[in-house]
């Protein structure tokens, strides 16, 4: 079936050299392209697969996604087929997911399958630009308050449809810098595990007063110590005034060890919990809920002053700074951390607690430093593959956004 617009056409951004000359696209009705399907005639041996900004539809054994599912309850779910989209509770957001496999999912997701002929790569990528996105939230109300977007509100929207073969062109180059992008995360993956089995070597694990990896200048420097946290670094420090201008850092400023947004506040306008006044080196050690978010940071040597929230423990290192903070990331240390932790919903470490909890560090500070450098410099090689990462998704943003073309009103 033929299908095209008698009205509006549109053309994109950014072409192929071999469709310059092919003329306008058309664009057609949602449901002109895929129905709504609610089949449910399977016997529950497919997989459930879980629906995902992430990964799209995938196989739950596939990810960390647990959700408890009775036998009676499986019987009302929807069968998925290969080549299926899948409209979520998150489509607003994210919108809508693409299925590399047969299975079963929830009733509560509309399951779409291809009525005509066109590239599913071509869809995939599509259902994933902001533009598409923006469409979705038209006209939604309610959309934020639980509400899902329907079969109809989803047919109304209008989809560009070009050629077959420049749909196929599209696809296999926004499909190709995927690749690249999933390589180089694989890159970032084995990067991450390296320091961590660095890290499993470096430092004495339980019961142990050596580490099993030493670097050989160090080897007959003998056995490590073990302290307690209080002992290695001063815990809190008094803080007598606050400067008149300072970066407040709160419990949503750091991320992964980085500070992604700086408040710069006056005295008069602080926060009560404001009173950890940070010196180069210190270390800020999140208490309600640790570890989530790998909230840890050094801060710059720039000319600004920070004060930390009280919901952080300030740590001034007598020795390596450097070293501290390595440590701190050590699954002995971690588990020391959460098993101390109480509450449910916000389980939190308190101060006296967290000075308590024992700490091997090496004799010489040497090797302290030796040790902590080195894993720096594994930090800034993960840092570094983070932000190519980054870069490969802004550049196939915008390419997305070029090669799509917007439909005019």
């Amino acid at each position: 079936m033929e299908i095209m617009s008698k009205s509006k056409k549109i053309i994109p951004e950014l072409r192929f050299p071999e469709f310059k000359d092919a003329g306008e696209w058309n664009y057609v009705a949602g449901n002109k392209l895929f129905d709504s399907i609610a089949d449910k005639n399977h016997n529950s041996d497919l997989p459930i697969l879980a629906i995902t900004q992430e990964y799209g539809a995938i196989p739950r054994e596939k990810i960390d996604y647990t959700v408890i599912a009775t036998d009676k309850s499986i019987e009302n779910y929807k069968v998925i087929q290969k080549g299926d989209f899948i409209i979520s509770l998150r489509s607003f957001q994210g919108g809508i997911e693409y299925s590399k496999y047969t299975g079963i999912c929830s009733p509560a997701y509309i399951v779409l399958r291809k009525k005509n002929v066109f590239d599913d790569m071509f869809f995939k990528h599509y259902f994933k630009t902001d533009l598409y996105i923006r469409n979705l939230n038209k006209n939604l109300e309610g959309i934020r308050d639980g509400k899902m977007v329907s079969y109809k509100q989803f047919s109304e929207i209008l989809l560009p449809f070009p050629t077959i073969q420049e749909q196929q062109r599209i696809a296999s180059c926004l499909s190709s810098l995927d690749e690249v992008i999933e390589a180089h995360n694989k890159k970032l993956e084995l990067l991450k595990e390296h320091k961590k089995g660095l890290m499993q070597n470096l430092f004495p694990q339980e019961g142990e007063k050596v580490p099993k990896l030493r670097f050989k200048e160090f080897e007959k420097e003998g056995e490590w110590k073990e302290k307690k946290l209080s002992e290695v670094a001063e815990i809190n420090p008094s803080t007598k005034e606050l400067p008149q201008e300072f970066i407040y850092i709160d419990l949503e400023s750091v991320e992964n060890g980085v500070l992604k947004q700086k408040k710069q506040i006056h005295f008069e306008n602080a926060p009560s919990r404001a009173q950890r006044l940070l010196k180069k080196r210190d270390i800020i050690f999140q208490m309600v809920r640790p570890y989530q978010k790998n909230n840890y940071h050094f801060f710059p040597s720039d000319n600004f002053d920070y004060v930390a929230s009280t919901g952080y423990a300030q740590l001034r290192a007598f020795q390596s700074s450097e070293y501290l903070y390595q440590y701190l990331h050590t699954d002995i240390f971690v588990n020391k951390v959460l098993e101390k932790c109480t509450g449910s919903n916000y389980p939190a470490i308190n101060s006296s607690d967290l000075s308590k909890l024992s700490v091997k560090i090496s004799k010489n500070p040497k090797e302290q430093q030796k040790i902590a450098s080195c894993l720096f410099s594994l930090d800034r090689a993960i840092e570094a593959q983070a932000e190519k990462i980054k870069q490969l998704e802004l550049h196939k943003k915008g390419l997305m956004q070029s090669l799509f073309p917007k439909i005019k009103s």
